[in-house]
């Protein structure tokens, strides 16, 4: 896997956050005045708090990679 040249930026954790509830991969993601994120993976489930946007970047990175770990062992 290649280094990011950058920082995730707020807009692109915004579109990750946004992606990862849409497929309901995760239950909620909020993005909070302080530019904390509280993540939430089940309803009942706790709620989780992220410093910042490459948080939420590095979060969707590990749901992807477990759910593509995943499709493998099936197939």
């Amino acid at each position: 896997m290649t280094p990011r040249s950058s920082e995730p930026t707020a807009a692109e954790a915004s579109a990750w956050a946004d992606v990862l509830v849409r497929r309901r991969l995760l239950h909620a993601a909020v993005l909070t005045p302080t530019g904390q994120w509280l993540v939430q993976a089940r309803p009942d489930g706790p709620v989780r708090v992220l410093s910042g946007p490459a948080d939420v970047v590095a979060l969707a990175a590990t749901i992807q990679h477990r759910a593509r770990s995943t499709r493998s062992e099936f197939r």
